[in-house]
């Protein structure tokens, strides 16, 4: 048997430690790149330029912003916040804009090139895309009367994107909880983040294809409210697979605590909703921030910042697309 000798055994120690500790700084310089005042100087009329864009696209559609909402969560969820989700498919990869959670439901691609082009008009080839989505997802949430934050900036884009990392990331509205509590936590968010920023589905429309599983199949719901639902849900796949129906049916355009006052009285619209508030871990936030509205959405701020944190490409990784929708 050899002998290694203590000297040795430091030299090991040191150069494990010396490891650990480029491993451990390189992920927390890749966030501590990101600041809200990343663009301060080169591109000091960014805000208003995605902004009043936003606003426009609201007015025009109402449920837009919620689509955009949606699109920052799904690019998150996928390899980082690098803006993979707004690619189209090419010769050398298939995209994540048909992958299963995103197929006929990804929206709001039109509306990120729209304020591309507003942001390039006042300065040209500065800022990323994965930055103007991040920065529309806040102004959507502002606009339907939710609440303001600095977002933090400095993300640059995907060259590529994964059809496969996407089925495989993001969480299928037939979830479970367990499965939602790991999922989440494997991205760095807690289950409470995980509560808070399911709170976002106090806006927006879903597809009667999500959602026709919960109100013929399950016994958790209220019956009235599954009445409701079915008026516009056929039962049978094919037949109004596209119907939609609001996420929160009191104030679907108003980001509010209403979400979780709904989980409470069992009129969560996806069977992932309802796992919120099941007799499991978490009914106890539920119930929280269905009683103190401001408690919900500090904690939603906390969420979005954390979540925007998410693998982002810094530096010289990635690129400034030109176009969204491909790579340069």
């Amino acid at each position: 048997m050899a002998i290694i000798s203590s000297h040795s055994k430091s030299i090991v120690t040191l150069a494990l430690l010396i490891v650990l500790c480029i491993g451990s700084s390189s992920n927390a310089n890749a966030n501590a790149q990101l600041s809200p005042n990343f663009y301060a100087s080169t591109c000091p009329k960014l805000f208003s330029a995605v902004e009043s864009t936003m606003r426009a696209a609201i007015a025009k559609e109402t449920r837009v912003g919620a689509s955009i909402l949606r699109l920052f969560f799904h690019d998150c969820f996928v390899n980082g916040c690098d803006g993979s989700v707004l690619l189209d498919d090419t010769s050398t990869f298939i995209g994540e804009k048909n992958a299963a959670p995103n197929k006929n439901s990804a929206r709001g691609f039109d509306v990120i090139d729209q304020i591309k082009t507003a942001v390039d008009k006042v300065c040209p080839g500065k800022v990323s895309c994965a930055d103007v989505l991040a920065i529309a997802a806040r102004d959507s949430i502002v606009i339907y009367g939710g609440p303001d934050w600095n977002v933090k900036l400095g993300r640059r884009d995907a060259r590529t994107a994964s059809q496969a990392a996407a089925n495989k990331s993001i969480p299928a509205t037939t979830t479970n909880l367990n499965q939602l509590i790991s999922r989440f936590s494997s991205f760095g968010l807690s289950t409470q983040d995980l509560v808070a920023l399911s709170g976002a589905h106090t806006i927006g429309q879903a597809r009667c294809t999500s959602f026709r599983g919960r109100i013929y199949n399950e016994s958790n719901i209220d019956a009235s409210f599954a009445s409701t639902r079915k008026s516009n849900c056929p039962k049978n796949s094919g037949s109004g697979d596209n119907n939609l129906a609001p996420l929160d049916l009191q104030t679907p355009t108003k980001f509010d605590n209403y979400y979780f006052k709904n989980l409470i009285s069992k009129k969560g619209l996806f069977h992932s909703d309802q796992q919120l508030f099941n007799g499991g871990s978490t009914d106890s936030i539920v119930r929280n921030y269905a009683s103190n509205p401001s408690k919900f959405t500090s904690d939603f701020v906390a969420a979005m910042i954390k979540m925007g944190d998410i693998k982002p490409l810094t530096g010289s990784k990635g690129e400034l697309r030109k176009n969204c929708r491909r790579i340069n």
